[in-house]
């Protein structure tokens, strides 16, 4: 587990989204794909994972680990050849835990169109070396999107805490 330097304090002041923004590029090559030429899900799943705790690290500057991922759908295939391209940013903080929302879209690398083939909204949770939660600082929501979209994580998160006690018996 990665611990904090000596004297390490992450800030408690409120940052915004554009803090956290997170895009990664790569090409999709052909040992990232199945038969069919196009990428493999569980690819699209690490690096999901990857850009989110990029961004989940940026806000909170702290150790986190992936808690939760709601909301993941394929809506299009990418192409062997073809660029994958991830965009991430916190959208909510709660005590402990952020949610980070990724947009996967594809770019064909010789027209340059894009698609969005994915959306997934991941839940990290900061730990303290000793393995215990620890906090995270507040969003600085400044604009009604941002308010928006940590009121429909708020909404998400309900909906996952009840569903979580559910399986918990």
């Amino acid at each position: 587990m990665l611990t904090p330097p000596p004297g390490f304090s992450p800030s408690a002041a409120p940052k915004p989204p554009g803090e956290s923004y997170t895009e990664m590029v790569q090409v999709v090559l052909p040992n990232d794909a199945n038969p069919l030429g196009f990428i493999l899900g569980g690819t699209v799943m690490h690096l999901i994972d990857i850009a989110g705790a990029i961004a989940a690290h940026r806000h909170a500057r702290r150790p986190l680990v992936t808690a939760a991922v709601d909301g993941l759908q394929f809506l299009h295939p990418i192409r062997v050849g073809d660029l994958i391209i991830l965009r991430a940013r916190v959208t909510a903080t709660f005590t402990s835990s952020l949610e980070v929302e990724v947009e996967v879209l594809s770019e064909g690398t010789l027209t340059g169109a894009r698609q969005r083939t994915s959306v997934a909204y991941l839940t990290f949770v900061a730990v303290e070396a000793e393995g215990g939660r620890a906090t995270v600082p507040p969003l600085l929501l400044e604009t009604d999107e941002d308010r928006q979209r940590a009121h429909d994580a708020g909404v998400r998160r309900a909906a996952r805490l009840k569903n979580r006690a559910k399986l918990e018996g």
